[in-house]
């Protein structure tokens, strides 16, 4: 996978998390002046994000934009349809699209020939794997301190996530990432909010027809389906993470929309690619999407209550509805 030429960018904006922090931090090792900007999805396509985004933006592992230059991606749901490429590429925009693991595996094999990437060898095969459901329960288990850190990137960590994205620009591996104070304090207070989270966990999910549905709505708390897939083990094919705020807005970090998350359970036999959880996610939410084994929505009117009754009757209706082809 390679590209002729290198699209000319002077902004990146990309997702808040592992696979879009390192997508970005080698666009950035590419293009050293560019400016970073880090979003999520549903910005992008609430439209709150078109200011910064103009034909000399890059845009990584987030929804497509029609008004970028380039476009990076590997979410099934994001793919440009037909038309839409055929008008983008009309005005000279740019896609890369592939079923890459991750974002960053599609940007790292672009951008490989035309720059030194070695510093990113040892991050590379668990930003794959994180991103493609592929960590072992025992990864999960041991909570290593690649785990540790992916906890530590969020929107809301907006300083954070700059200082290692320029970090990793300028050449430094993971592991000496891993060692500067500041990383290290972060990493230990994620260590010891694990523990507090399983708790809440356990005692917030209800297990329906092995689906489960852990509701964290207006506690302050998210967690990703690894953490809950793990607790319940062989009981649940997947579950179903209620979060945010019942009063919440997009453009509020401090409290976002009450949205949902689903996964399919990755730590049993099978447990990917039998059902598609995106049309769970996009059943009521338009701008809802993702990938087949990890995706999610805006809780959308009439409300919770209407909107998990009608997942589960389409989860009690699985080997039919949402069974993958």
């Amino acid at each position: 996978m390679s590209n002729d030429f290198i699209p000319e960018f002077k902004r990146i904006v990309a997702d808040s998390d592992f696979d879009g922090l390192c997508g970005a931090a080698i666009l950035k090792k590419y293009n050293p002046n560019a400016e970073v900007i880090f979003s999520h999805a549903a910005l992008i396509r609430s439209g709150s994000m078109d200011e910064h985004i103009d034909s000399e933006t890059a845009i990584v592992d987030l929804p497509f934009h029609d008004n970028c230059g380039w476009y990076l991606d590997h979410h099934q749901t994001n793919k440009p349809s037909d038309e839409q490429l055929v008008k983008f590429q009309s005005k000279g925009g740019v896609v890369d699209w592939q079923p890459t693991p991750s974002a960053a595996r599609l940007v790292y094999e672009i951008i490989k020939p035309y720059c030194d990437l070695s510093n990113f060898l040892s991050v590379m095969p668990f930003v794959d794997a994180l991103d493609s459901g592929g960590i072992t329960l025992e990864q999960f288990q041991d909570d290593g301190e690649l785990m540790q850190f992916s906890r530590t990137l969020s929107k809301t960590e907006e300083k954070h996530m700059q200082n290692v994205v320029n970090l990793m620009s300028q050449g430094l591996t993971i592991e000496e990432i891993l060692c500067i104070p500041e990383v290290v304090t972060k990493l230990n207070i994620q260590r010891d909010n694990r523990y507090k989270l399983r708790e809440i966990v356990q005692s917030n999910t209800q297990i329906v027809d092995r689906l489960a549905i852990c509701y964290l709505q207006d506690s302050g708390y998210s967690s990703n389906g690894y953490l809950v897939t793990a607790t319940f083990g062989d009981k649940v094919d997947a579950c179903c993470i209620i979060h945010g705020y019942s009063d919440g807005e997009l453009n509020n970090q401090d409290r976002p929309p009450l949205s949902a998350s689903f996964y399919a359970n990755s730590f049993i036999t099978n447990g990917q690619g039998k059902y598609d959880l995106s049309r769970l996610a996009t059943r009521f939410d338009p701008n809802g999407g993702g990938h087949i084994n990890a995706c999610g929505c805006r809780i959308q009117p009439p409300g919770l209550d209407n909107n998990l009754a009608t997942w589960l009757d389409m989860w009690h209706q699985r080997d039919t509805v949402l069974r993958v082809s």
